[in-house]
């Protein structure tokens, strides 16, 4: 077996999981208000730039056990209990939003896209970002 690269994952997620972009996650959550917006990147990370307003900050690294249902609930996140609810992950630039979108679209989750471009895109867009001082 071949050692993938972070850039080969990124590629392979990206060729199986839509991308959206600033403007499309913003009208998606306009016109379903049951629309969660994740963010993925670590808490400092966020921190230091700011996160989308109504997002939940989840880190990669805990999305995986944070979105199991049949972990104690304690473990999971409390806004991923329903598989169809329409999700859209972001991070800074795209890459480890897609790799966030494709590990919950394998764990069954049906309705999920990526933020091309991540936060960065969206804050070139113009479109509001909020403080963060939460964990994640």
């Amino acid at each position: 077996m071949a050692n993938l690269t972070f850039m080969d994952m990124v590629k392979a997620a990206q060729d199986a999981i839509e991308g959206v972009s600033p403007e499309q996650a913003q009208a998606a959550v306009a016109q379903d208000d049951s629309t969660l917006i994740i963010d993925v990147r670590d808490a400092a990370d966020i921190a230091g730039t700011g996160i989308i307003p109504g997002a939940a900050a989840i880190s990669l690294g805990t999305l995986g056990y944070k979105a199991d249902t049949t972990m104690p609930e304690d473990y999971q996140h409390p806004e991923l209990g329903d598989h169809a609810r329409p999700i859209i992950v972001t991070c800074a630039l795209g890459a480890m939003a897609s790799l966030g979108a494709k590990q919950l679209r394998d764990m069954g989750y049906n309705n999920v896209t990526y933020m091309q471009g991540g936060t960065v895109a969206w804050k070139e867009a113009d479109l509001p970002v909020a403080d963060f001082s939460g964990g994640a």
